[in-house]
């Protein structure tokens, strides 16, 4: 008697578990797709009962979920390697538009006729001479011509 019940509580658990797996699709009357687990009730306009076992439509057949996980962590690598070279670049671009401003205004100042005061090794200050000063002008004109292109 006990194996005959056992029997029986198998046999409603397996059609248990195969209702549940059901997927059901339909039109509703607003030629709306639905897509549920449950069967439609009131007007439909095409039912169709879908295999939950089978793959979804759009899906890459004979992929498994482990070939699938690696993919979409190799794209995930690739995405923030690209967000991380395109941060890069936008640093390196930003440094250079710093560098190319500071030597046109050390070029502007050099050719603006001011005094223009140094500091030797010791520390000290000391004005540039004429000479000096179109030497100065020429390194600054080499500097802006090599940072601003």
């Amino acid at each position: 008697m006990t194996m005959r019940r056992f029997a029986l509580l198998a046999t409603a658990l397996i059609a248990a578990f195969a209702a549940e797996a059901q997927i059901y699709k339909w039109q509703d009357e607003n030629n709306k797709t639905v897509i549920s687990d449950r069967p439609p009730a009131g007007k439909v306009r095409q039912q169709t009962q879908i295999d939950a076992e089978a793959p979804a439509a759009g899906s890459e057949t004979g992929k498994t979920f482990a070939d699938r996980e690696m993919e979409f962590r190799k794209r995930q690598k690739e995405a923030r390697e690209s967000a991380e070279k395109s941060a890069k670049e936008q640093r390196a671009t930003a440094d250079r538009k710093e560098n190319c401003d500071a030597a046109r205004s050390s070029l502007q100042l050099m050719e603006s006729g001011e005094r223009v005061s140094m500091r030797d090794s010791k520390g000290e200050r000391y004005f540039l001479d004429d000479a000096q000063r179109e030497r100065e002008v020429n390194k600054a004109r080499q500097i802006v011509q090599a940072t601003c292109r």
